[in-house]
């Protein structure tokens, strides 16, 4: 048994000890989480210094990445909770066998979202209204995406079971790895070769220049480079042995696994699907605004991206501890470690957005060299960073109940919000003011989805979502 879960089954935490434990696997989760968005601003800058068009191809492309990614983290997450359950429950065993179990899950459903996004790759970007000196790129980006969406399923799904025993610090190691790996790849890939002098020497470095396409390829490289990593820790490392595929256990599919998976990722797949539909919706709405627009918004993105990833950390460390505690069958600890993360996640992502505020120039400065891209995004960027405290509460309550089970409301809610306030506004207000328009609705739309997940989180209705 791993630390942290002798903590769930052991003595009785006080407020100060459950206060730490949050803050303790908070913070490896919060690191993982920033090592991804890393990628993308590594994607963004790199790219984005061969040009605006540049940056707008794989802008245009990003809502539906999400999309992707949303499913691929529904499928991991339908197996890795009822893992959290089965360990706060002392039943190693059966979770040993539901790893065994979402090993061949996840390969089924990652090969055949491949080989959907495959399929539709040449059309997708003249679906979402893209320019036509921007399709070309974007469609090429999609396709190398969809080739390595099955090492995305696998990251995720080798991740979220680490952090669900209570491992948070080998998935933050290999996520800031995959950060690293992303550098050299994308500066191999994308740019031509040249040369480099050092004192009296020159040194020619190599390079493939395949520009967009580049930098989707060092991406999915560095993805696979780390889901064979995540695996092998998972599988023959874990601290938790029973989670080790060479112990003894079953293989065979259990019809009661799949369906607790299926009842926990659907919700959730639905949830991605509400959000990040919204947001592909979303940037239709935003493409006729221009090139430089579609820029905007896209680095815009990435840029918020660091403010609200300590949330996502945070929500991650949530749904261990409440998975955990329910079962375990404590539910006041459950109630209150649901609390302290919130009230976490939400200091920590003000202090963010006071940062993202004071310092949005310097980010974009970073980003992108045009100067018309720059000052919008600038613009853009500071509307939103009023909402970023109440989106923490939306996070971190999604996390805290996901962990007990409790997919199905959240997603309900998230629709609601999503396409009744944020969709609606955006659609008029684009026309009228512009891309300032778009994420004034945005910002409204975080600020109520915020209070709708604090309402469900306080009248405890997830807390009668316990393990079978």
């Amino acid at each position: 048994m791993n630390k942290n879960a002798q903590y769930i089954n052991g003595e009785t935490l006080s407020y100060k000890q459950q206060a730490l434990l949050v803050i303790r696997l908070s913070i490896p989760a919060i690191l993982a989480e920033i090592s991804s968005i890393v990628m993308q601003y590594i994607d963004a800058a790199m790219a984005g210094s061969l040009g605006k068009n540049a940056t707008a191809s794989i802008g245009l492309m990003s809502s539906t990445t999400w999309l992707v990614g949303g499913f691929c983290i529904s499928v991991a997450m339908g197996f890795s909770v009822q893992t959290a359950q089965y360990i706060g429950a002392r039943e190693e065993e059966a979770a040993g066998n539901v790893l065994r179990q979402s090993l061949a899950v996840s390969a089924a459903a990652a090969l055949i979202i491949s080989s959907v996004c495959v399929l539709i790759s040449g059309r997708l970007p003249h679906w979402l209204g893209g320019a036509e000196e921007v399709c070309p790129d974007a469609s090429r980006y999609f396709f190398i995406y969809a080739c390595a969406i099955p090492a995305v399923q696998f990251r995720q799904l080798g991740g979220s079971m680490l952090q669900c025993s209570g491992d948070m610090k080998t998935p933050s190691i290999l996520n800031s790895l995959m950060c690293v790996l992303d550098i050299i790849f994308n500066y191999f890939l994308i740019f031509p070769a040249g040369n480099f002098e050092i004192l009296k020497w020159k040194i020619k470095i190599p390079g493939a220049g395949m520009g967009v396409a580049g930098a989707a390829l060092g991406t999915a490289l560095a993805e696979a480079v780390t889901a064979v990593c995540m695996l092998y820790m998972l599988c023959f490392r874990s601290k938790v042995r029973q989670l080790r595929v060479t112990n003894k256990g079953s293989w065979a599919l259990d019809k009661n696994c799949l369906k607790k998976a299926v009842r926990i990722s659907l919700p959730m797949a639905f949830e991605h699907g509400v959000v990040s539909g919204a947001q592909i919706v979303s940037t239709k709405i935003v493409a006729p605004l221009g090139t430089t627009a579609v820029a905007a918004n896209s680095l815009a993105v990435t840029a918020e991206s660091l403010c609200y990833m300590p949330g996502y950390g945070v929500a991650a460390a949530a749904t261990t501890l409440v998975g955990q505690s329910i079962g375990a069958k404590k539910k006041e600890q459950a109630r209150c470690y649901a609390r302290l993360s919130v009230l976490l996640g939400t200091l920590m992502m003000s202090a963010a957005a006071f940062l993202m505020y004071v310092y949005a120039p310097q980010m974009f400065g970073m980003l992108t060299p045009d100067a018309a891209v720059r000052e919008l995004g600038v613009k853009v960027l500071r509307i939103e960073a009023f909402a970023e405290p109440f989106f923490a509460c939306s996070i971190v309550a999604a996390g805290a109940l996901r962990g007990a089970g409790d997919t199905l409301i959240p997603s309900i809610m998230n629709l609601l919000s999503m396409w009744g306030i944020r969709i609606t506004m955006a659609a008029y207000l684009a026309p009228r003011i512009g891309l300032e328009g778009v994420w004034t609705a945005m910002c409204v739309e975080l600020c109520m989805r915020g209070v709708l997940f604090l309402v469900r989180l306080f009248r405890e209705k997830w807390m009668e979502c316990l393990a079978e």
